[in-house]
């Protein structure tokens, strides 16, 4: 006979998204840690500002999170600074391991921070506080574009009436480079309460006080994921729309320091 408690718990997943529940679960147990990673946060943010000495800035900007993947880091930075739109800057925000030696670009920034964090939301925030922009993309160093990516993004964003964030579809690619599917999901906030179809490498938004991550330390099987956070929490005060053209190459990758891929 199946217990109350798991009966409340299969209702409540119903009425509410499972992903939401576990999204709860994880505030109350990862909070003081992400309370600590706040104020590092911060003060990276300060040192990293006086050393870069003035905030690069761009129609939109491309944060590239990375974390001791020199050859992939590599190709992730061609790809994004090979996008038809030239309105662009990208930073990479290392995670304390060090930085191979990048492109001589103008348009590239790169930063190191002084200790490693595994938590993506961090990197990520730091790179977002460093810049200005009127948009944000997000690229990370075991993924790439194509090559206008931002441009079928930016045409979205920029028509009359046109919306705040939109994502595109992911070409997820096995490690040995076939074909795996294509991950293809109109957007419905109702919808992603209970599946996990959001990723910031497909994410291209307005600059808001709302477009940040969260800090809490999601561990590779820790769920739901910060993508899924962040696009979810910032299509409750903004319109967030998908182009179902595939535009990312998405590495389904077993050796992710953030994400735990099962069979």
């Amino acid at each position: 006979m199946r217990s109350p408690l798991r009966g409340t718990w299969e209702l409540l997943k119903r009425r509410f998204g499972w992903l939401v529940l576990y999204e709860l679960r994880n505030k109350v147990l990862l909070a003081p840690g992400a309370l600590r990673l706040r104020r590092f946060e911060d003060a990276e943010t300060a040192r990293l500002a006086r050393r870069l000495g003035h905030r690069p800035s761009a129609g939109v900007v491309t944060v590239i999170a990375t974390h001791r993947r020199p050859e992939a880091l590599l190709r992730a930075v061609r790809s994004a600074l090979g996008q038809t739109v030239r309105d662009h800057v990208v930073i990479v925000v290392d995670d304390g391991a060090g930085l191979p030696v990048l492109p001589d670009d103008p348009r590239l920034f790169a930063v190191s921070l002084a200790r490693n964090t595994g938590v993506a939301g961090v990197v990520r925030n730091i790179g977002i506080r460093l810049t200005a922009s009127a948009y944000v993309a997000f690229l990370d160093d075991d993924n790439l574009w194509e090559p206008d990516h931002l441009q079928e993004a930016l045409a979205v964003l920029e028509a009359p009436g046109g919306p705040d964030g939109v994502y595109t579809a992911l070409r997820r690619i096995r490690p040995d480079g076939t074909d795996l599917d294509v991950l293809s999901v109109p957007f419905d906030r109702r919808r992603a309460a209970h599946a996990a179809f959001l990723d910031t490498n497909a994410f291209v938004a307005r600059r808001a006080p709302a477009l940040r991550f969260s800090r809490l330390r999601r561990t590779p099987e820790v769920l739901p994921r910060e993508d899924w956070e962040l696009i979810r929490r910032y299509a409750r005060t903004h319109r967030v729309v998908h182009l179902p053209r595939p535009t990312v190459r998405y590495l389904v990758n077993p050796a992710s320091f953030y994400t735990s891929w099962g069979d």
